[in-house]
C-alpha cells in the first residue's frame, strides 16, 4: 500500500530555557533575525538560530520508544511532509504563507556533545544525522498547523532607472529596497544596475538580461510617471513578447487604497522568453506598497513560466 503524501506543515513549535535539554511545545513562537526563537536558550549562534526536525525522522526512534514526543530531540520546529535533511544548505523555507516567516538552511546535522541528555533519553539522537539548522531571514510568528513550502531558488535582476542616480547626483534608495525584499522572499539577486531615462538603453539592458538564460525575474524601479523623461513602460513593452496586465493592475489597486495618485502609475509587466519583467515606481514607499501586493503570486507565475512545479489545479489558480 502506497502511503499518501502529506501536506508540508508545522506539527509542533517547541522552546526550552536551557541548552541540552528537551523542549516543550508552545502555542506559538516569535522568530527574530537577532536571537532566533524568542524565549529560547538557543539562537545565539547566528548560523544555527533555529533547529528543525522532520517527524518522519523522529518516527524511526518512536517505533521503539513510543513515548517520545515533540521537543524531545531539542528541536524548535517539528515538521511533517517534507524531508528536511535532504534539502541542500542555502535552501529557503517559507512558514505560514507568503507573508509569514522565511528561514534559510545553514547546516545539516551536528556533532552530538558528550553526555547529551537527548541521547540518554531516547537511546538514539537523530539530530546529529537528520537535524536541520537555519537562520531567520524574515521575522514573524509561527504556530502548529502553519503550512511549509520550499521556496524555488529563482534568480532575479534589479534595474534602477533614473537620470540623477545614473550620474551619481542622487542616492539610489529604490534599487536596494527591491533587492532586499526579493531576497527576503527567497530570490537570488544576481544582477543590478542603474541607467538613465533613455528608452533604447533601457530596452537594450532588459533584453540583454532576459536573454541571459538564467534570470527568471527582472524588476525595474523608476520612470513610470507622467514626466516626458519617464519611458520605462515603453522600453519594457518594446522588448516583451506578451503582457501580464493583471500584475500592474493589482499594484495600482493597492496604491489606490493609500492615495488617489496611485492611478497615475503607468507601470507595465510582461514576458520575454522565460523571464518576467515588472516595473515599479521609484519612491521607496510606493515600491513597498506595490511589491508587497504582488510578490506572493509572482512565484506561482514563475513556476508556470519556467516549467516549475506549479499546481494549476489549485483552487486559487482554477481560473488560470
Amino acid at each position: 500500500m502506497v502511503k499518501e503524501a502529506l501536506t508540508p506543515k508545522v506539527l509542533a513549535v517547541c522552546t526550552s530555557e536551557a541548552k541540552g535539554e528537551r523542549k516543550r511545545p508552545v502555542r506559538e513562537a516569535e522568530l527574530r533575525r537577532e536571537g532566533g526563537v524568542a524565549s529560547d536558550a538557543h539562537g545565539d549562534d547566528p548560523m544555527r538560530q533555529i533547529s528543525l526536525l522532520a517527524d518522519e525522522s523522529a518516527e524511526r526512534v518512536r517505533a521503539s520508544l513510543p513515548d517520545i514526543g515533540a521537543g524531545d530531540f531539542a528541536e524548535n520546529i517539528l515538521t511533517e511532509g517534507v524531508v528536511l535533511h535532504e534539502l541542500p544548505v542555502g535552501t529557503r523555507i517559507g512558514i505560514g504563507g507568503a507573508e509569514g516567516v522565511t528561514l534559510e538552511i545553514t547546516q545539516i546535522g551536528k556533532e552530538c556533545h558528550e553526555g547529551c541528555r537527548i541521547k540518554q533519553l531516547t537511546g538514539d539522537c537523530v539530530m546529529p544525522r537528520e537535524g536541520v539548522f537555519a537562520k531567520v531571514v524574515r521575522e514573524g510568528k509561527i504556530r502548529p498547523g502553519d503550512g511549509i513550502r520550499v521556496m524555488p531558488a529563482y534568480t532575479a535582476a534589479v534595474l534602477t532607472v533614473s537620470d540623477k542616480a545614473s550620474r551619481g547626483e542622487r542616492e539610489d534608495t529604490g534599487g536596494p529596497l527591491v533587492k532586499s525584499m526579493l531576497e527576503e522572499a527567497g530570490y537570488e539577486v544576481a544582477l543590478s544596475g542603474t541607467l538613465p531615462d533613455e528608452r533604447s538603453i533601457i530596452a537594450g539592458k532588459l533584453a540583454e538580461w532576459a536573454d541571459h538564460g538564467d534570470i527568471a525575474l527582472i524588476v525595474t524601479t523608476g520612470g513610470t510617471g507622467f514626466s516626458p523623461r519617464d519611458v520605462t513602460p515603453e522600453a519594457t513593452t518594446d522588448v516583451c513578447e506578451r503582457l501580464a496586465p493583471g500584475i500592474p493592475e493589482a499594484m495600482r489597486q493597492a496604491s489606490l487604497h493609500v492615495t488617489p495618485r496611485g492611478m497615475l502609475s503607468r507601470s507595465v509587466c510582461g514576458i520575454r522568453g522565460r523571464t518576467l519583467i515588472m516595473n515599479l515606481p521609484g519612491s521607496p514607499k510606493a515600491i513597498r506598497e506595490n511589491l508587497e501586493a504582488v510578490l506572493p503570486a509572482i512565484g506561482h507565475g514563475l513556476d508556470m513560466l519556467c516549467g516549475g512545479p506549479a499546481d494549476c489545479a489549485a483552487p486559487d489558480a482554477a481560473a488560470l
